[in-house]
């Protein structure tokens, strides 16, 4: 499990990002794979909160006693950063554009609570249990919700604290499980649609839990790309992690392009958001070809802010109305893949349009 930085406390992403909530359906831009944006994600909030009287039980949690109250604001806010943080992200070139317009809308339909510990299951070869996400997905009757209701995500608040396994993200549906776990294909219910579990920790703070989604996001958009079968030493060639990241098998930045998560264009290491070494980018003029604009770029762009940093990598993810081509043909609007994945593998879609 990768080592996540603090959320340094951001209370109020949405304002800080200049996000409204709760965007008007109608609000997108023209019709893109014949649905009209933004595309909606109705999402299920699950919460788990051992309690010992009015506090949680850090003997459950492993390293959370705080009291309920305070803990079930704190998800409450961060649901909502999270939120904002995503919406925000998936405005294209927003931070320069204020017409952009977001590309995914996310509607919370339910919230379940219980006072409990997270449900657990033996993992082989460990001495640590693994959340038990079938159990929990049974407890809410996912499957009402997926094939009845829509709903695509499920949040789950927990822990960790050396206590759980867990899996930032886990997929399940009709095409497997393509997701940031050991994708195991037995340990969510598979129902007729795609569904996606996230699992937050509330030890720490929005950034943590947003970057469960930026890891998800590389994952389909790599599997769409064919990283999944291409040999390792080809994937500078691909189109996202080769021409539009700059990397390959390493993983680290090899030529600065826009970079991931982990790796902002001057990174030198995992979780280099703060590093003030500039490196010529095309991550604000990136274009398939390699002739986009190239200008200095360091962590004062982001102000050496893991959240912000997530923020705006994603506003330069090719989205709605990006005008790019690839080999003469237009590139698709990315978040497809996130809002609607069963569709966009029904028609085979790629990362451009033939």
């Amino acid at each position: 499990m990768a080592r996540r930085m603090a959320g340094r406390g951001w209370l109020a992403v949405g304002a800080a990002l200049g996000v409204t909530l709760g965007l008007a359906a109608g609000c997108g831009r023209a019709a893109e794979g014949a649905q009209a944006l933004p595309w909606e994600i109705p999402v299920v909030v699950v919460k788990y909160f051992p309690v010992k009287g009015d506090r949680l039980d850090r003997a459950v949690t492993g390293d959370v006693d705080d009291t309920l109250e305070a803990t079930r604001a704190k998800t409450d806010r961060q649901t909502q950063e999270v939120i904002a943080a995503l919406t925000e992200g998936s405005r294209y070139h927003g931070y320069k554009d204020p017409a952009a317009k977001p590309s995914l809308k996310y509607t919370i339909l339910k919230t379940y609570e219980f006072l409990a510990p997270l449900p657990t299951r033996p993992k082989k070869g460990n001495e640590t249990p693994l959340t038990d996400y079938a159990a929990i997905m049974e407890k809410i009757n996912i499957k009402e919700w997926v094939e009845e209701k829509g709903v695509k995500e499920v949040w789950l608040w927990g822990y960790h604290g050396g206590v759980v396994v867990l899996w930032e993200s886990n997929m399940a549906g009709p095409f497997g499980d393509i997701s940031n776990s050991n994708r195991d294909p037995d340990d969510l219910p598979v129902l007729k649609n795609t569904y996606t579990v996230y699992h937050y920790n509330y030890q720490r703070g929005p950034s943590e839990a947003t970057e469960d989604h930026m890891h998800q996001l590389e994952h389909v958009v790599n599997y769409v790309d064919g990283r999944d079968r291409t040999p390792p030493d080809q994937w500078a060639d691909l189109l996202f992690w080769g021409k539009f990241v700059g990397s390959e098998k390493s993983h680290k930045i090899v030529r600065p392009g826009c970079g991931w998560s982990h790796y902002p264009p001057n990174a030198e290491g995992d979780y280099d958001w703060g590093n003030k070494r500039f490196v010529e980018s095309d991550i604000e003029d990136w274009k398939p070809d390699g002739t986009g604009k190239k200008q200095p770029i360091n962590c004062d762009k982001w102000g050496g802010h893991s959240l912000k940093w997530f923020v705006y990598w994603m506003q330069n993810i090719p989205g709605a109305d990006n005008g790019l081509t690839y080999n003469g043909k237009p590139l698709e609007n990315w978040w497809r893949f996130i809002a609607d994945f069963d569709g966009a593998m029904k028609s085979r879609a790629k990362l451009w349009r033939d």
